[in-house]
């Protein structure tokens, strides 16, 4: 028996497409933290780095941004937007950056990058919206929600580290 397991344990190390750097120490390479965004509409969130730990909620929100703050192998610590830290399976999460809106009620949406400028559209709170750019030494971003695109006040949302710039 413990041979066919270890068999069976070389077959799936061969088969697997982690590499074995990465499936040795976690280190993938990329800088921590960093942002990401789920992949799913159910995400399971763990206790610890592996599937043996309990599962201690559900996220049910594609493209919700995310903070990778710790690797293990195949598992991220994230750290959400409520500040709450959990485990998840790598496989749930996909680089591209998307924001929430966090702020209470709702936020403007504006046509220009500046608070004097016309406002296009109100967006409530937990509302997921798409990064278009966020401009040098700019208080704003250019979020896409749906078919709306404006200027949306950084401290609006999460997803985005002060200072950041994305083109």
């Amino acid at each position: 028996m413990k041979k066919l397991c270890l068999a069976i344990m070389a077959v799936f190390m061969l088969i697997s497409p982690v590499s074995a750097q990465e499936e040795e120490d976690g280190d993938t390479g990329h800088a921590l933290p960093r942002m990401v965004s789920f992949r799913s509409n159910h995400v399971n969130a763990r206790s610890g780095p592996g599937s043996r730990y309990p599962i201690e909620w559900i996220y049910k929100q594609k493209n919700a941004p995310v903070e990778i703050v710790a690797e293990f192998e195949l598992w991220r610590k994230i750290k959400d937007w409520e500040g709450a830290e959990t485990w998840v399976h790598k496989a749930m999460l996909v680089n591209n950056r998307w924001v929430k809106m966090t702020k209470t009620g709702t936020a403007n949406v504006y046509a220009k990058p500046q608070h004097d400028s016309r406002v296009i559209a109100k967006v409530e709170d937990q509302v997921i919206g798409k990064i278009e750019k966020c401009p040098e030494q700019k208080d704003f971003c250019l979020i896409r929600f749906s078919a709306i695109e404006g200027w949306v006040n950084r401290n609006d949302f999460y997803g985005v580290y002060p200072g950041e710039v994305i083109n």
